[in-house]
């Protein structure tokens, strides 16, 4: 440390993220340092980057693209557009919430069928269509026209 500033490589290392990914933020606005020495190009940063280096992860984690990260931490967003835009990324996780747990129910369903099924346990003996067909009776069909394109496809 200098001056009580920390080096990109510093805080790179404390945070867990690459040089390439500080100076990817520096390009994009988001956190700039506050002291870029001219003679060898070190950046130095101040205990408030680091802070908005943390806020900038966190958000990140959160599913916030940089650009809405630089909204957000700029203060160009009003209280109320804050909102919207936090609101939105929660309803975003729940419907990934949703459409996670409905493939785990599917995979549950997948499993049952495998595990109760006395012709599951000659699938190394059958062909590649009969293991197919065996697949198509025991697989959960997500979207109800694929089933449909699925089935017409099957019976033509």
């Amino acid at each position: 440390m200098k001056d009580n500033l920390m080096l990109i490589g510093e805080i790179a290392e404390f945070f867990g993220v690459s040089r390439k990914a500080i100076r990817l933020y520096e390009k994009k606005g988001i956190i700039k340092p506050v002291k870029v020495d001219s003679q060898n190009g070190y950046r130095y940063y101040s205990a408030e980057q680091v802070q908005q280096l943390n806020a900038l992860l966190e958000l990140k984690a959160l599913g916030f693209s940089l650009d809405e990260i630089k909204i957000i931490i700029d203060g160009a967003a009003t209280k109320e557009r804050l909102l919207d835009v936090l609101r939105k990324k929660r309803q975003a996780w729940q419907a990934a919430m949703e459409a996670a747990k409905y493939k785990m129910e599917c995979l549950d369903n997948v499993i049952n069928n495998v595990q109760y099924s006395e012709t599951a346990e000659k699938i190394t003996e059958m062909t590649e269509e009969e293991r197919a067909w065996l697949l198509v009776k025991m697989v959960c069909i997500e979207d109800v026209r694929a089933q449909k394109a699925l089935s017409e496809a099957l019976w033509l």
